[in-house]
């Protein structure tokens, strides 16, 4: 008998998603990746510089799911009342190629998005971390801080954004934290920064790095963007490891794309892969080395997220 197939929409994806969940989805789905228990071709860009926007196609299998995302990201519709990113997830049986649901992929996204920082720090910071630093404050900040919060007990949150009066919604969305508005060097001073800008040129100064730092670089996510000066790969005196989500994606469309293509860094300063650290449960730091976390958003993580909003709705009155 054929599953019932549903759609499952923004609201009632924000109704039921939690990080914890979402936290121990992604780690999963990193370690089952690195075992050979998932698949997952490279992300296909459909890109349209005329409307300073692009496309993405990501597909994957993991467990009892395989499916697609196909999410766009425009930085202009922040003026046109509309969010950045935009996605839908279309899940499937892997065994039969029975359609099983459509989920919305807007909250979906910067829940994953935020997740996979939340495990790249719990396994790439120092344990004592007690600061986080933030630059952009949009939606994927929130989660970056919800993530993030649910790995180490923050006394301070250092927050940088342009826009006052993003500044203002953010401190707004949250409460019991110890928020500090900062300029964007002293946000650089935070045990852990994470950036989720859309800029193309770089923001952050090479030597605002301080030794010790994990930093969550989630901005870059196609060719020719970039966060952080290049001069930070020639710092010798950082002892900087570079761990991808992918080294194939991450080459192309993430944080060290264009000093890759500057020459500034080679395939081989790639310290390491994060689904193979989760695997193999592996110490990384010592405690002054920085390390940086170059996310590109693999489909894995979509999918295994998808499936626990999926599996919450059908294990429950099937009411969308």
């Amino acid at each position: 008998m054929a599953a019932q197939f549903l759609v499952i929409d923004e609201r009632k994806v924000q109704e039921i998603i939690e990080m914890t969940q979402v936290l121990r989805a992604v780690e999963e789905a990193f370690e089952r990746y690195a075992r050979g228990e998932a698949k997952m071709p490279p992300k296909l860009y459909l890109e349209l510089p005329q409307f300073n926007g692009d496309f993405r196609a990501m597909p994957a299998w993991i467990g009892d799911y395989a499916g697609l995302k196909w999410v766009n990201v425009h930085p202009d519709n922040k003026g046109r009342g509309l969010p950045t990113v935009m996605g839908k997830v279309l899940l499937n049986d892997p065994e039969t190629g029975e359609p099983l649901a459509c989920i919305d992929g807007t909250t979906l996204t910067n829940y994953r998005t935020g997740a996979a920082a939340g495990v790249a720090s719990k396994y790439l910071a120092r344990n004592d971390s007690s600061s986080l630093g933030l630059i952009g404050l949009g939606e994927q900040a929130k989660t970056q801080l919800m993530a993030i919060s649910e790995v180490f007990e923050l006394q301070e949150v250092l927050l940088f954004d342009v826009d006052e009066e993003q500044r203002e919604e953010f401190v707004r969305s949250f409460s019991g934290f110890n928020f500090k508005i900062a300029s964007l060097k002293e946000t650089c001073s935070a045990d852990i920064v994470s950036t989720t800008t859309p800029v193309r040129e770089p923001i952050i100064e090479a030597d605002w790095i301080e030794p010790g730092t994990h930093i969550n670089a989630m901005g870059a996510d196609a060719q020719g963007k970039q966060e952080f000066s290049s001069e930070l790969y020639r710092r010798e005196d950082l002892n900087l490891k570079i761990i991808v989500d992918d080294a194939e994606q991450a080459l192309h469309s993430g944080e060290v794309n264009v000093p890759y293509r500057e020459g500034v860094l080679e395939e081989e300063d790639i310290y390491g892969e994060l689904p193979l650290l989760v695997k193999e449960k592996r110490e990384v730091r010592e405690r002054e080395d920085v390390t940086l976390f170059d996310s590109t958003g693999l489909a894995i993580q979509d999918i295994a997220t998808a499936s626990t909003v999926y599996e919450s709705v059908t294990e429950g009155s099937l009411k969308v």
